[in-house]
């Protein structure tokens, strides 16, 4: 059984909503932090953070459009892409690296959390985002699903995140449709050969058949069998990083 709320992390003058996933059981537990897709802390968020916390782990997922739309919260239609976009455009790499730190400062000060690292898993636009805060002393083990720009943009900065590879302090999962046509397969063996390069632990996955969405089983593009196969080695991950 697990304890599901909405909390509010703290972050200077800001106050950003988040919805957190615990364990009933008595004790302390790793945390892991879900970062959205552009859709906002939807149903399907929510669900892996219930998923996770199913799992024996603290999961919280933090409202990254706090900033510009609190509240926000989308479906998968032609329209909400449009707007999900345009607040995806308008964030910056320094705001959403605050927000991350503060939600682990957040998790830390909970007493069934315990100390010493967290996990972070990401989707789509949050895929590119738990590549940056990957970045993060504190960030142990990041999963990123179908982060597209990572190699060729990032939030408000001139130089793309992937020059930031070097500074990513745990062990980064990163998965791939090969029908994601948001993101090419020049892309997705750039940042292979840049994770390679500095040294950083690393597996990447492409999966053949799918295509962006593909670990969503709400958008069209769900596709069962390689979400099965990313979760299974999600929760390897996290259960040998931080566990």
């Amino acid at each position: 059984m697990i304890r599901t709320e909405k909390v509010t992390i703290p972050n200077q003058n800001l106050a950003i909503d988040a919805y957190l996933a615990s364990p009933e059981t008595p004790g302390k537990f790793p945390a892991i932090i879900v970062i959205q897709e552009i859709f906002g802390v939807n149903a399907h968020i929510r669900e892996v953070t219930d998923r996770l916390a199913n799992q024996g782990f603290v999961a919280i997922a933090p409202a990254i459009f706090q900033r510009l739309a609190p509240g926000f919260e989308a479906g998968y239609t032609p329209e909400e892409v449009i707007i999900g976009r345009t607040y995806k455009n308008q964030t910056k790499a320094s705001e959403l690296l605050s927000d991350i730190q503060a939600t682990i400062n957040y998790l830390y000060s909970l007493p069934q959390v315990q100390q010493g690292g967290v996990g972070a898993m990401g989707f789509c636009f949050g895929g590119h985002v738990v590549y940056l805060t990957a970045t993060l002393a504190e960030i142990k083990a990041t999963a990123s699903f179908y982060g597209a720009g990572i190699t060729n943009s990032c939030p408000g900065e001139k130089e793309p995140t992937i020059t930031k590879t070097k500074d990513i302090k745990g062990t980064i999962y990163a998965f791939f449709g090969l029908e994601d046509a948001s993101i090419p397969v020049a892309e997705i063996n750039e940042i292979e050969a840049e994770l390679t390069k500095h040294k950083i632990k690393h597996e990447i996955f492409r999966y053949s058949g799918a295509d962006h969405g593909f670990f969503c089983d709400r958008r069209g593009s769900y596709n069962q069998k390689a979400g099965t196969d990313a979760w299974h080695k999600v929760l390897q991950l996290f259960t040998d990083s931080i566990k």
